[in-house]
């Protein structure tokens, strides 16, 4: 086992632990007086609930969140308004909102009894909420939301009650309404629906069979229709949410999860050679998520839909992994030691006292366009559905309702995990049409940087999230929706006589990806080639990558502790006219200064320096204003921005750049 070197006196940590509240029991097989103390660099990472148990959580910070909003919705009906959204108008956005209400305010419910004062309330508000929203559209996840809480309350009695939670006129139009053929064909094919969806349609399909609204042979049959995608697309295990195009992000982790979770819920049973793949395929995404396991609760960080959804699905993931024992004792302790963090997390960072809600889009946070700000209330309440599910799944373990092992134990672990890691989604048969999709994890003591080589596909190829650059919470980051040339180039070419210019990118077409680590685990080299580049503006260009050969390329990364480098050389296939090369890198790191020949450092932040070769200019920016630059986590504060003007592109040309970060290091909650 690795020493941490997140080690100090017994004297200062012992009067820090006290100071940060480090005083909360420790968990089984950890007491007081063992244990070597904590950095504090790592006590003020983690949240400060980190080792309390995790329905404490739930129960004194959670479930009075819910309840705030129960009261605004029944008193303001379809009115409703969180900070000047009209949560309910037709053009909201939120498509899912009638199940995300019904769900959340199902555990109001579920967590009462009889005798308390408020449970009349509860059913009476339930009902005519139910009665309102009626009409208010509500498509696919929100159809499933919906059912889900249906059955959770009719297998507590509130369906069939002389007085009941859901009125009888309103439960005989969900019947109707709330059914998987509204986004599936005949043939059991998703509607124009990301392949996740299959998981979605087959839960509404189960849940109708078990409320006694259809038979089993839909859910049956879309059960299959789920593990032969996952058979077809997933050659490694890992769901590409296209067919086969290539990305694969926090989807393709959580899916599984999400599955499991649903034969949970439902109480299915499968044959067992499709067990046995499905628990398989649920060990691939454990291992994925036990090498970024981190003290503070901090989920994915690449691609779509990241904010709070980045650490709930590593919740979901290892709340299912620990029910079907797919974990041994060991893990589950620290799985469930880490999801007490996540839930803390959410508690501490993502929900906002001071309004009241959660807050992905403000004070310097950004999230897609599908997740924006119209949808605050739906958001506000499957997140903590999410959170809350996975707590009773820990409950049913007898987890919950204690507190997690110890930090110190939990670092222990964490320092036992392997330095690197190649994952593989796709590809990697030495194939010449094939490209290779993988994630690189290096771990530099309890900094996580993820590399992932993927294909953003339709939509999202031309986005920073899904480039394949280093990714690290708070330090390295991506910003939705946003296609600045963050960390990699964009060759602007001369010709405009088609209209808008071409660009280029090195993204889409990676094949050959191999990674090398040194005998002692501290380097790590990754290269890959490209035999195009994809063209993400002009003509050919749109929604999906254009294959682009006129120029090729070759990369290799170098981390080391403390230490990212990237070098690319850049092939043209014939003279090629540019108009401008440019290159960034957004940070959070501030107060830069310059040496000259494009060597920068920073006075404040994770990162102290970085330079660039190859590009001829480098400016800097402040861009802690330009909404552009806010990411899931809080705003960037930099951009240092290269460029090479026009030129005449005919030999190999090498780009190169190196960053700095402090080493050993941990990641917080938020950017520094």
């Amino acid at each position: 086992m690795r020493k941490s070197k997140f080690v100090l006196t017994v004297v200062s940590a012992a009067l820090l632990a006290l100071a940060c509240g480090g005083g909360a029991p420790p968990g089984a097989g950890n007491p007081p007086g063992t244990e070597f103390p904590v950095d504090p660099a790592v006590l003020a990472a983690q949240p400060k609930a980190s080792n309390t148990p995790m329905d404490e959580i739930v129960t004194r910070q959670l479930l009075p969140t819910i309840d705030r909003l129960f009261d605004q919705v029944r008193a303001q009906g379809l009115d409703t308004e969180l900070q000047g959204v009209k949560v309910f108008a037709p053009n909201s956005g939120d498509k899912f909102l009638p199940g995300k209400v019904a769900i959340g305010f199902s555990y109001l419910l579920l967590n009462a009894s009889p005798s308390d004062a408020r449970y009349q309330t509860y059913l009476d508000g339930y009902r005519a909420i139910s009665d309102m929203t009626i009409n208010v559209t509500n498509e696919t996840w929100g159809i499933y939301y919906y059912l889900s809480a249906l059955w959770k309350l009719k297998k507590a009695g509130y369906l069939d009650s002389a007085n009941p939670a859901v009125s009888a006129a309103t439960l005989d139009k969900l019947k109707t309404r709330l059914d998987w053929r509204t986004f599936v064909n005949p043939d059991y094919t998703l509607i124009n629906l990301p392949t996740n969806y299959y998981g979605v349609a087959f839960s509404v399909a189960r849940l109708r069979y078990l409320l006694g609204w259809e038979g089993p042979e839909a859910s049956e049959a879309l059960l299959q229709k789920m593990i032969n995608h996952y058979k077809t697309f997933s050659a490694f295990g890992f769901s590409d949410e296209t067919d086969g195009s290539g990305r694969f992000d926090r989807y393709s982790i959580l899916l599984i999860g999400e599955i499991v979770q649903r034969l949970i819920e439902t109480d299915m049973q499968v044959a067992p050679e499709d067990l046995a793949a499905l628990k398989g395929w649920l060990r691939q995404s454990v291992d994925v998520i036990k090498m970024r396991l981190n003290p503070a609760g901090n989920g994915i960080d690449y691609g779509r839909s990241l904010s709070a959804y980045a650490d709930t699905s590593f919740a979901e993931v290892l709340s299912a992994a620990a029910h079907m024992n797919v974990l041994t004792a060991e893990e589950k302790d620290i799985a469930y030691a880490f999801a007490t963090r996540i839930t803390a997390k959410y508690a501490e960072f993502w929900y906002d006292a001071e309004t009241g809600s959660l807050n992905m889009w403000d004070k310097g946070r950004r999230t897609d366009g599908y997740r924006g700000k119209a949808r605050i209330l739906g958001e506000n309440l499957s997140l903590s559905h999410q959170l809350l599910y996975t707590n009773n799944l820990w409950k049913v373990s007898g987890h919950a309702q204690k507190p997690p092992v110890s930090t110190r134990a939990f670092i222990d672990y964490l320092d036992t995990l392997p330095r690197t890691a190649l994952t593989r989604f796709a590809g990697f048969d030495g194939q010449s049409a094939t490209y290779d999709r993988g994630l690189v994890t290096y771990r530099d003591g309890l900094r996580i940087i993820s590399l992932p080589v993927v294909n953003g596909a339709a939509t999202y190829h031309r986005t920073n999230p899904y480039f394949a650059i280093p990714y690290s919470y708070n330090m390295l980051s991506g910003v939705a929706d946003t296609q600045w040339p963050q960390l990699q180039p964009m060759f602007t070419l001369a010709d405009t006589s088609t209209g808008t210019p071409q660009a280029l990118i090195p993204a889409a077409y990676q094949k050959n990806l191999r990674t090398q680590e040194s005998a002692d685990g501290k380097v790590l080299r990754v290269s890959y080639e490209q035999d195009a580049m994809d063209r993400v503006t002009g003509t050919g260009s749109g929604g999906s990558p254009f294959k682009d050969k006129r120029i090729t390329s070759t990369t290799t990364y170098t981390f080391e502790p403390g230490q990212i480098t990237r070098e690319d050389t850049y092939t043209p296939n014939g003279a090629l006219s540019l108009s401008k090369i440019e290159l960034e890198f957004g940070s959070f790191s501030d107060g830069v200064s310059t040496s000259g020949d494009k060597r920068f450092s920073y006075a404040s932040g994770d990162v102290y320096a970085f330079e660039v070769e190859g590009l001829q200019d480098c400016t800097v920016a402040d861009v802690r204003g330009d909404a552009d630059y806010n990411t899931p986590g809080g705003a960037l504060q930099t951009s240092i921005r290269c460029s090479t003007p026009a030129q005449t592109f005919s030999t190999p040309l090498t780009i190169k750049w190196m960053l700095k970060y402090h080493s050993p290091g941990v990641a917080s909650l938020a950017p520094h």
